[in-house]
């Protein structure tokens, strides 16, 4: 008996990964709507609520949706509508679409590159040093590890502090163990009805927090190369893979733009940095600088900035952070390829070059794609909101790009939303996080090889 149970466990784990490496489109959607389904439903018992009473559908949906797909954005109040067990739930949904989202980016990737040709795989796998990743076993077992790691370092440095703040041991742990996995996951959430408002001016709180959305957002094929370079004692830097040179850079330059343009612009607004001192202004710049690009937390109040702030938190939360990670938008690295590619023609050079590398023109094609899809995905749900809804276009598009790019932050009309908003939001926030990742994917693994081409002809541009 042990033998057959053994036989058919090897058979459904060959299957699946025969199913993940062919098939990693289909898996990604699939997975994605029945682990939302599930969260939907452990939600939906009454003693998931904190009065007790069972929770609309819409919410659960939206909640379920918002966690799994790691967003943030929340039609209640988390820490005052769910009990202890609904935000037990809500932190699962958290960990597992982490999880999901790595493991499943990672696996569209390796599909991909079983397509390419065996010079370009032979010279990927040593640039990357990661062609012990071709095990679907490894690789989550990695991913799960690693992430886990990760959350626990930012629990244990936390931890010290809210015991000293006056927490007890149980409220220390938990909100700990919550702001480590909501952190690294940019996922926004927070356990309590006040979130970060109180440790505003804190350094101790919202420094490890922002650091560990930051990494979260890198995403895991530039964290596992950072570790490999250093523990094996090359140069660091200089021995990174391109692709985590291209989004270090880009992240970095994204943060310190959002600093300057974020300060200048809300520097005397007495609803948010006007009445700080100068510590915790900076503290507040460098937090609120960070969590466009996917974290979701905030310490100012976001429905009181400035209407030119919410137009630059939108073009950051378009962009996002790191591929494979698990924050969202286009992604960083789609957005250097694009500016490469426009200095390169600027200057008129052939090639898109970078860092000693010359990028294949193919990835050009898909940095189009996903930008092309992602502003069309906005566009036609800021006209369907606007329709719906009768708030400003001000306020409904940046409600619609934190839902696409899975960031959380809102001007406040979240709760406010009729029922059929929030189930467009949650199709936003499903095809913001799986649906373009998979679409991509797809598009990629249709390598078509053609024996007869037409003349080429070039038409008038600009």
């Amino acid at each position: 008996m042990a033998a057959t149970w053994r036989g058919r466990g090897l058979a459904l784990r060959e299957w699946a990964d025969q199913v993940a490496r062919e098939f990693p489109a289909r898996l990604a959607m699939a997975v994605f709507a029945a682990v939302i389904s599930v969260f939907t439903l452990l939600l939906m018992p009454p003693f998931a609520t904190a009065s007790g009473e069972r929770a609309p559908f819409a919410d659960a949906l939206f909640t379920a949706t918002s966690a799994v797909c790691i967003t943030g954005l929340v039609v209640v109040d988390t820490g005052e509508y769910w009990s202890d067990y609904g935000r037990v739930v809500i932190i699962t949904g958290i960990k597992v679409g982490g999880l999901g989202v790595m493991v499943i980016a990672s696996l569209l990737g390796m599909a991909v590159s079983r397509r390419i040709g065996l010079t370009q795989r032979l010279l990927t796998a040593s640039e990357t040093k990661t062609s012990r990743l071709g095990e679907v076993g490894a690789l989550v077992r990695l991913i799960i590890v690693t992430s886990t790691t990760i959350e626990a370092i930012i629990a244990l440095v936390l931890l010290p502090r809210f015991l000293a703040l006056g927490d007890s041991v149980g409220d220390a742990v938990w909100h700990s163990v919550f702001y480590g996995i909501s952190a690294f996951n940019n996922a926004g959430f927070v356990p309590t009805t006040e979130g970060l408002e109180p440790y505003a001016a804190d350094w101790l709180v919202i420094v490890p927090i922002g650091i560990g959305v930051l990494i979260g957002s890198l995403g895991f094929p530039v964290i596992h190369n950072m570790l490999v370079t250093r523990r094996e004692g090359r140069r660091w830097v200089r021995s990174w893979s391109l692709h985590t040179k291209l989004t270090m850079a880009t992240s970095l330059a994204l943060v310190a733009a959002a600093m300057v343009l974020i300060g200048a612009m809300e520097w005397t607004n007495e609803r948010t940095l006007g009445p700080q001192e100068l510590g915790h202004r900076l503290l507040s710049i460098f937090f609120t600088a960070i969590n466009p690009r996917s974290g979701g937390f905030s310490t100012l109040d976001t429905g009181e900035m400035r209407q030119e702030t919410w137009l630059v938190t939108d073009a950051l939360m378009f962009v996002g952070g790191g591929s494979a990670s698990t924050a969202g938008g286009i992604k960083v690295t789609t957005l250097a390829i694009m500016l490469l590619a426009i200095v390169a023609e600027a200057r008129g050079d052939r090639d898109t070059e970078v860092f000693g590398r010359r990028l294949p023109r193919d990835t050009l094609r898909l940095s189009i794609a996903v930008v092309f899809m992602g502003a069309t995905a906005v566009l036609v749900s800021c006209i369907a909101l606007l329709e719906i809804t009768e708030f400003e276009l001000s306020r409904v598009l940046f409600e619609v790009i934190s839902a696409f790019a899975t960031v959380g932050l809102s001007t406040g009309i979240t709760p406010l939303l009729p029922d059929p908003a929030k189930y467009w939001l949650c199709a936003l926030m499903f095809l913001g996080r799986v649906g373009i990742i998979s679409v991509l994917g797809a598009i990629a693994l249709r390598d078509r090889r053609r024996i007869v081409r037409f003349p080429e002809e070039r038409p008038i541009i600009g």
